[in-house]
């Protein structure tokens, strides 16, 4: 009965995690909507549903504390409690990219610029994609799974670099608008980061499964998945 009761309150949390994890992928949907509309309103909605993912963090957090506190995990059932903690803090560190991106959005109004918005609307599935396994594969501690994931991180990169480079053309032909390629510059960096972080979520999946710490570093040369 006690091992019964103990199972629904980690499952209860998990569906907040996922719930955690549904609010930032709408949430750097509609940043980069918002950007490629020039919607001032959806991003400034944006900036006031961060305080509420932020809100939602902190709950999470406390609830795992209070298991932890009453329930005295080992093992496993630590390692899991353990990486929620981490996994939520990545969520709204990503809530907080997304944000960045609304803010571009406001500083870009009514700004004369192109932007590579082909590029960046493939960052964001990507990354959104990325993330939605990344929480699957952590749910269900699908650790193969979540070893795999990290490999499409090089997709983003290239994709970041596209963007610098053409910032970097924009500000030679056009220096009066260096300020505003430096947002778009800002606005891939985001993004990057956010896929960068997704990784950190496989490497706690993997940690539940085999109660090693292992950095997902992929070899370019060899694609082989190196243990750091």
């Amino acid at each position: 009965m006690a091992r019964r009761f103990f199972i629904r309150k980690v499952q209860n949390i998990q569906d907040e995690v996922l719930l955690l994890g549904s609010m930032v992928e709408d949430a750097v949907t509609k940043a980069v909507l918002s950007l490629k509309n020039r919607d001032q309103a959806l991003a400034k909605q944006i900036y006031h549903d961060d305080l509420l993912l932020n809100d939602k963090r902190y709950a999470i957090e406390n609830a795992i504390l209070i298991v932890i506190a009453t329930e005295q995990p080992i093992a496993r059932d630590l390692r899991q409690l353990a990486s929620m903690l981490d996994v939520v803090t990545e969520l709204e560190r990503m809530g907080d990219y997304a944000k960045g991106i609304a803010k571009v959005t406001v500083k870009l109004h009514e700004v004369e610029i192109k932007l590579p918005m082909h590029e960046i609307e493939l960052m964001a599935e990507l990354s959104i994609s990325m993330l939605h396994r990344a929480l699957t594969a952590f749910i269900e501690e699908d650790a193969q799974s979540a070893a795999q994931i990290p490999y499409e991180d090089d997709a983003v990169d290239k994709l970041y670099e596209n963007i610098y480079h053409q910032s970097v053309e924009l500000m030679m032909a056009e220096p009066h608008n260096i300020d505003n390629s430096n947002l778009i510059m800002w606005v891939a960096h985001n993004l990057e980061r956010l896929a960068d972080r997704v990784t950190n979520i496989c490497e706690r999946t993997v940690f539940i499964s085999t109660g090693e710490l292992m950095e997902l570093e992929v070899d370019e040369q060899d694609e082989d998945l190196d243990v750091v």
